[in-house]
């Protein structure tokens, strides 16, 4: 049985469980990011309208605008593909699309939101994206803790660690089969006789 621990404030109990979520993964992030994962969750908490926006439109539209509303979109759109490939994977299989999508979505908007700010604010997005596979890791280890089903189905884990090399869907892989995956670019062409 486990024990439910509280914490005094809810920055600090989102702390403790993006902490948890890190060991469950094999994964350690840097204070920016942890900090920035905490943040991220509670402001998307609360909000399930995350999950009917499209976010190719935002993402256009972050493109086009100018100032702080591009800005913002761009951020915006970001945020909720890390939340999409970590913490909801199945909106990818609903709307037919790899999760692998959503990572380069967001990593995309990210690094497209580090060129349009000064160089103390634009490295924070420019690591967001170089560190977009781990924290995704790190959702998807917060969305399995405490569960014995894991985050993503076998054929998902196999796409999303031959799209992005995510260490957390290997790690599934190996969950269910002993048999050692490779990626189909390298994988030996195999002829049919003729």
């Amino acid at each position: 049985m486990e024990t439910l621990v509280l914490h005094p404030t809810s920055t600090a109990q989102w702390h403790a469980l993006v902490n948890d979520a890190e060991q469950a993964a094999h994964c350690r992030l840097d204070e920016d990011l942890e900090s920035y994962l905490v943040f991220l969750l509670m402001r998307f908490a609360g909000q399930p309208q995350v999950t009917a926006r499209v976010l190719a439109l935002d993402y256009l539209d972050g493109l086009l605008g100018t100032g702080r509303e591009g800005r913002d979109r761009l951020r915006d759109v970001g945020d909720v593909c890390l939340l999409y490939s970590g913490l909801f994977p199945q909106v990818a299989a609903r709307r037919r699309v790899r999760i692998s999508y959503y990572v380069q979505l967001g990593r995309t908007a990210y690094r497209e939101l580090s060129n349009r700010l000064e160089n103390g604010f634009a490295q924070i997005y420019v690591h967001l994206s170089q560190a977009f596979v781990s924290l995704m890791d790190v959702l998807q280890a917060m969305r399995t803790m405490g569960h014995q089903r894991p985050a993503l189905l076998p054929l998902e884990a196999y796409e999303l660690w031959e799209d992005t090399g995510s260490v957390s869907a290997r790690r599934s892989l190996s969950a269910v089969t002993r048999a050692v995956p490779v990626h189909l670019a390298h994988a030996p062409k195999l002829g049919l006789p003729h």
